[in-house]
């Protein structure tokens, strides 16, 4: 039976809760308790939905009725972009429905495989080694961001994909324009243009002269320069950013639980389970967004073709129906079902190789510095607020010298 909403619609950003970096905002349980399905305001006026609960956020994400592409989307946020956004650039594959998707997605499935990643756990394991020595002759008081965090994922992702490492400082300027909130749609469109051009120049290398990696061997499949470069673009972004921040972050969220840090230092053995519950439990990525291709009916409500449905992933991850007690850190949890890598058709696709950094990264940090901590006061680390994935800037840490 449906039920026909008339409350008043609400707005984004919701306040998260101060003195808290850790919990997604206080409104979305009650929201959650009381309708799963909201009405939501979004700048531009439209007046679409916000849903809040586990399994209405995957059922909306796994069905083929809502669409990804960006020049459906309205804005829950204001992006200083004045209109809708155009279509998703070549090779972006989050702004894509099937079937364009799928011939993507296909081609780059089996380069991410669970055993391909594993192949790689040895060398993830030599460049956290060498990070962990640079950081003890550099310490013992530093940024954990800077120094550990962003440099190791930079490193496998671009030795994976032929991409030259000492160009990361460019790639990272652009993928911050592109992921910060508010940046003008010139600024957007001028750190896209220079990063593809880039791409573009070096898939033009590859093809000449192929080497061992990922670019190299996508240029015998039937991609055009364009959707190559696109797809390049694509990869390093996704593959710079939200794992550093994740490694950062689930550094600042152990150091601020003592018995969840002292858990994990006291055995490596669960990095498994750990890492799958700071990735619930912080939820970096805090909302995504479809939109309705036709009417749909859902958790009892009417989606109407052309609504957007915004889709709060950090709250459906602290559902209690999903996850008992889903405001504790907890890292012996079970978090299978999270959502913390999406679902559906545009779950991400490097997120094995995520898995695998994260796994040996913290663990190996613990380790080697059983006095890590903090060098500033909790409500003094700068928070990446206003940016599509949520964390730290900086992550100011010490420890005692033996």
């Amino acid at each position: 039976m449906r039920h026909e909403l008339s409350d008043e619609p609400v707005r984004l950003p919701i306040e998260r809760p101060s003195g808290c970096p850790f919990d997604p905002p206080v409104a979305y349980a009650s929201l959650r308790e009381k309708r799963p399905l909201t009405r939501l305001r979004f700048p531009d006026g439209h007046v679409g939905w916000l849903a809040t609960s586990h399994s209405v956020v995957r059922a909306i994400l796994s069905d083929s009725r809502f669409s990804s592409r960006y020049e459906l989307m309205h804005l829950p946020y204001d992006s200083g972009i004045e209109g809708t956004l155009g279509p998703a650039p070549v090779g972006d594959l989050t702004g894509l429905d099937a079937p364009e998707h799928t011939r993507y997605r296909r081609l780059l499935t089996g380069k991410f495989t669970v055993r391909r990643m594993r192949l790689l756990t040895e060398r993830v394991e030599q460049v956290t080694a060498d990070h962990l020595d640079a950081m003890e002759r550099r310490g013992p008081t530093l940024d954990l961001v800077q120094e550990y965090a962003q440099p190791i994922p930079a490193l496998i992702i671009c030795e994976l994909l032929g991409v030259p490492y000492a160009d990361q400082d460019f790639f990272r300027r652009q993928t911050e324009v592109l992921i910060t909130q508010g940046t003008s749609e010139e600024e957007k469109i001028a750190a896209l243009t220079a990063f593809q051009d880039y791409l573009h120049k070096l898939v033009l290398t590859k093809r000449a002269a192929p080497t061992d990696d990922l670019l190299s061997d996508l240029t015998s499949s039937d991609l055009t320069d364009e959707e190559l470069a696109g797809i390049g673009a694509f990869l390093l972004g996704a593959g710079l950013d939200t794992t550093a921040n994740m490694i950062a972050y689930g550094t600042f969220a152990l150091l601020s639980n003592p018995d969840q840090l002292a858990a994990l230092r006291g055995d490596p053995g669960l990095a498994e389970t750990a890492v799958e519950e700071l990735m619930r439990y912080l939820t970096v990525a805090q909302t995504g967004a479809r939109t309705a291709l036709e009417d749909a009916e859902v958790a009892g409500r009417l989606i109407k073709a052309g609504e957007t449905v915004v889709v709060a992933m950090e709250a459906a991850n602290r559902d209690p129906e999903r996850f008992p007690d889903p405001d504790t850190l907890d890292v012996r949890r079970n978090a299978t079902g999270h959502l913390g890598f999406g679902h559906g058709i545009h779950q991400c696709l490097g997120q094995q190789l995520a898995r695998i950094e994260m796994r040996v990264a913290l663990p190996a940090l613990l380790t080697r510095f059983p006095t890590l901590r903090l060098a500033v006061a909790p409500e003094e680390v700068p928070l990446r607020t206003g940016m599509n994935i949520f964390g730290v800037h900086e992550l100011p840490v010490t420890w005692d010298k033996e």
